[in-house]
This record gives structure tokens, sequence and C-alpha cells, in this order.
């Protein structure tokens, strides 16, 4: 919310009277003056021209956007002496009062306040009563989402067929919680946050009407800091105003905010990007000397890694919102450097120390913590390694020897595979396919595609369990828990669960994975398969007797199993952390 001064008399305060804060005395007072939301001005203003005015307008928007100065506008608007006109005079009595703030007519309504349903029967009871001097009765209520539902339901009558001389303005900053009858009653005006180079420009010149030199650098600072928010922008401004006693320096505005340089920003991300955790505490150690706030540093530094996330996206520069111009070459690089992937990990950690330091008192401590843990990203790679490794291991062994054996004979399970040769540490490029090595002595004449399995009563176990070894990921890890697979018919596949593994069932039976199933039967047998999954309806003691219960581990052993477990050992060694308890699968 920007815009010209109400009147020359209020650019400065004169000795005797009661100061105004700046975000008043700049307040917008035409919809020309509403910078970022010409979209707006414009719709309202040929409303205003043709005679189209409506009965009811809801603007939405964030903080400082705009959207109370517009409807006040509005009501100037409708209400000049010499309008209804799309430009209000601001210089007859009407004007200057609602202005003011100081208009009989146009009641603004905070609505966190008066939120009840006695206070919407009594605007219900006062809407019937004529303007006292103005042309319409106008109704301005801020934060209109705080209202209850029992004043929403009050409000619904009068708000779809109110008398002629009454208009309704509705401000909200979450409009997703206002009923839809009464969302469906009104006009909708969305209100864009403001860009930093726009702010910038208006607080330069509320700088030069205030006469105070200001560097470029520390209005940009201020503008980023305010985040789309032109009243937020207004305000630091006046506080930064107090603060400084002479021309206003980047120095002042990082010293009144707490906030670290651009020049530490991008050199505490660059170490981080390429690991350096020792230098990476070190510049953490040296902002926080010079009296950096360490929470207003890592929500900078989030804001960073958003710009790099962008960079890593392939994202031009000018979508950067953090950055300063200066370091966006850096930033960018440091973006590829850790790739998508990296970022967003590296967003998450930031994220997450921040939350926790607003219920901490050892807020550097989980600086520290994050800022390491995203140096030690690139050690993530070999999980990729160990997965495929465990994951050749477990196809070697065949289904799991905690499940019950499907009801195939013991020689129509396929033959075990050894174990996949392990890979060096480090990220593995996937090759489109991997051909069996030659057998000794032929030459290499082997063919790579092996014969295929034609499905049958007696072998759809087996197809199954050569299935599933073809695959990769969690789900098939579910598709394990079957409990039996039968062929329903010559094209259609059933593989049945317990009904404690119904968890595994549902995702399997997800399109993106029954799709995959379905191809690697199709790979195994040659033959298009429908594959469908299924819950025995059957007791869950079917198969063994009532009075023989299966045991049951102690939880203290299975933990110990759990923590035995080669991928549990190397998450614990990334990440510093061990299990404390092991949960059942939900029934």
């Amino acid at each position: 919310m920007s815009g010209t001064p109400a009147s020359p008399s209020l650019t400065a305060s004169p000795p005797g009277r009661e100061y105004v804060v700046i975000a008043r005395r700049y307040r917008p007072q035409t919809f020309e003056d509403l910078i970022g939301q010409q979209h707006v001005g414009q719709a309202l203003s040929n409303a205003i021209s043709t005679g189209r005015v409506g009965h009811a307008y809801l603007f939405t928007g964030a903080r400082g956007v705009g959207k109370t100065s517009a409807a006040r506008i509005l009501a100037k608007a409708l209400n000049c002496e010499n309008g209804p006109a799309p430009v209000p005079c601001n210089l007859c009595d009407s004007c200057l009062t609602v202005g003011a703030g100081e208009d009989v007519d146009v009641l603004e309504i905070d609505g966190a306040s008066n939120r009840g349903i006695d206070e919407i029967r009594q605007l219900r009871q006062n809407v019937n009563v004529r303007p006292s001097r103005s042309r319409f009765k106008i109704y301005i209520i801020d934060e209109v989402h705080m209202l209850t539902r029992e004043a929403f339901n009050a409000l619904l009558k009068t708000l779809e067929e109110p008398p002629e001389h009454v208009k309704f303005v509705f401000c909200t900053t979450e409009p997703t919680k206002i009923p839809v009858t009464i969302l469906s009653r009104c006009q909708r005006f969305d209100f864009a946050g403001i860009s930093t180079p726009a702010i910038v420009e208006r607080l330069r010149q509320i700088v030069e009407a205030e006469g105070v030199e200001a560097e470029p650098e520390a209005l940009e600072a201020l503008a980023r800091r305010a985040a789309g928010s032109m009243r937020d922008s207004q305000s630091l401004l006046e506080q930064l105003l107090a603060f400084s006693s002479g021309p206003i320096t980047l120095g002042d505005v990082h010293g009144m905010l707490g906030s670290a340089g651009d020049e530490r920003l991008t050199a505490l991300l660059c170490q981080l990007a390429a690991g350096e955790a020792a230098e990476a505490i070190a510049q953490l150690d040296r902002a926080l000397s010079e009296g950096v706030d360490v929470a207003v540093l890592l929500e900078q530094l989030l804001g960073y890694f958003r710009d790099a996330m962008l960079a890593a996206a392939d994202c031009p520069t000018d979508s950067f919102l953090y950055a300063s111009p200066a370091s966006q070459q850096q930033v960018a690089e440091s973006g590829k450097r850790l790739g998508l992937a990296g970022v967003l990990a590296a967003m998450q950690m930031l994220e997450q120390a921040m939350a926790r330091m607003r219920y901490s008192t050892q807020g550097r401590i989980l600086a520290e913590l994050a800022l390491v843990r995203i140096c030690q990203l690139e050690e993530l790679d070999e999980l990729g390694p160990l997965l495929a490794e465990l994951k050749g291991a477990a196809t070697a062994a065949g289904p799991r020897a905690t499940r019950p054996a499907a009801p195939a004979p013991a020689a129509s399970r396929p033959p075990a595979r050894p174990p996949a040769p392990r890979t060096p540490p480090g990220p593995q490029k996937k090759s489109p396919a991997v051909a069996e090595p030659a057998a000794s002595g032929d030459g290499g004449a082997r063919a790579a595609e092996e014969p295929k399995l034609p499905l049958s009563a007696e072998n759809a176990a087996e197809v199954w369990a050569l299935a599933l070894e073809a695959m990769s990921g969690m789900v098939v890890e579910q598709a394990k828990q079957f409990d039996r697979v039968a062929l329903a018919s010559p094209d259609r596949l059933v593989v049945t669960f317990k009904p404690r593994y119904a968890l595994a069932k549902s995702s399997c039976e997800r399109p993106e994975h029954l799709g995959r199933f379905e191809e690697a039967v199709a790979e195994v047998t040659g033959q298009r398969v429908r594959v469908e999954f299924t819950l025995d309806e059957t007791s869950e003691e079917g198969d063994a007797a009532p009075s023989a219960p299966a045991r049951r581990a102690p939880p203290q052993e299975r933990l110990r199993e759990v923590v035995d477990h080669p991928m549990v050992r190397r998450a614990a060694e990334l990440f510093g952390a061990q299990p404390t308890r092991v949960d059942d699968p939900p029934n």
C-alpha cells in the first residue's frame, strides 16, 4: 500500500501536532496510487464509470498490499461530492472525512473484535437506516474471516439483497476460511504481493519527501525484508529513521534487523555447497559475533537456498527474490553444484532447525547442527549402491523366511541368483540394460534375452517371484508379503494377502504400481497378464492350529534385529540417531 500523501501538511510533523506514522501519511488516495494493484484499480474505476458497481466486494491478499486502502478509495469515489467518480477529488468534506476514518456513513469494522452474531444483528438493523449525508452507507469489514459461523449465517440475507443505499467491502488475508455462501455473493479481487523494485522506488520517494539521504542498497535490503508488503517496508523505514541519526546505510539496516550481509550469506551458501563444514561454522561464528541473530540468519539463508533451488531447476536469475544482483551468479552456481535433490534436502533441514528454535534455548547449536548436516549431503549418495546391494542380497535369498510359504511345491520356486557384486561408493549411472556375464568358453555367444516361462496354474508362484526379482523399489518389499498366488484364468493372476497386510495390498494395487507389476509379469511370461490383488477373508489363523498361536518376539529382541540391519546402521551413522522402538504395521 503506497501512494501520495493525503495533503502536503502531512509530509512532515510540525511542532505541536501529533506524529502520524509514515504508513498513514503516505497512504494511497486514488486508484492510480495503488502500487502493484493496477488490475484492481482499473476494474473498480471502470465499474464506477459505467455505473456497474456491485453491492458487495471481497478484497483478498497478504498483509500490507493495499486492501483497506482500496476500500477507502472506493468509498471516497462513491460518496465524493463531485461523483460518483473513478477519481475522487480528495478536497471535499466527504473525501477528507473518509480518508481520516471519521465519516459517519463509512463504517470500518474490525472482524476480529466484532465477530459475534450480536454485532451482525446490530448491523442488519442499521443497514435499513439511510445515510446521514452521503450517497451510500458503506461497511468495510476487515479480517472478515474471523466472523463466527453464526455471524456469517446472519449476514447472508442482508448480503444477498441489501438496500440500494448500502455497499459492503470485505477484506481478508485468509479467503479459504470464508463460507462459500458468502463468496458467491461477492465480487472477488485478489491483491498480489508487491515486487521488490516497486517497493524500493516507493521508499526512495518517501525518503526524499522526508529530506533524508539513503543508500540504494539499504532501501533494497528493506524491500527484500518486507517480502512483498508495502506497509511492512514503510514500518521498517520508520523504525530505521528513528534508529539512524544520519544518512541511512546498509550497515544501519543490518544492525537494526540483526541480519547478515549479502557477502556473508553468499560465502556461507558456497561453503555449504562445497561441503566445507569447518568454514561454514567459522562463518556462522563471525556473523554471531557481529550481532547477527541466529534465527534471522537461517531465515535469510533459507531465502538464498530458495533462489539456488530455482537455479537448479534451470530457472533464470530474473526469478530470484532474495539474492542481491551482485551475488546471483554465485548462488546459481551453488544451486547447480548441489543439484535439485540436494537443495531440497538442505532447505528441509533449515526449516526443521528454524521450527525447533521456537521451542529451544539452544538456537546456536541447532543452527550448527543444520549446517553440518547440509555439508554431509554428498555422503547420502552412498545409500544408492547400498540399497542396490541389499536388494540383490534379498533377491538371492528369495521370499523372506518370516512369510508363510506359498502352496506351490519347493521345486517350482525359482532358483536363487548369486548376490550382485558390490559397487564402489558414489553416484552410479544406470544403464538401460545389463546383460548377463557370458559363460566361460562360449565366446560370448549366449543370448542376452532369457527364455520366456509360459504361465500356468502350476508355476503361478514361480512366475510371480521372478517378476518381483526383476523389479526394484519399496513396493516390491510390500508385494513380497503375499500369502499365495493363483491363476484365475489364462491371462489373470490373483495375488492374495492376509488381512494384516491390507496396507501392503493397497499400495500394490495403486495404478502406477499395478502397471509395473503387469509389465514385469509380461517380461517373464512373454504374454500380457492382468494382475489382481485381494485379501484372504478367512480366519487369520487358518493355516495354523487355533491352540498354537504364532510366537511374538519380545520388543527388545525385535529392536535388536532392527538395529543390526545394514540400512538402519548406515542411517544411524549419517544422521546421528538410534532406533528407540519398533511399531507394528496397522491391521
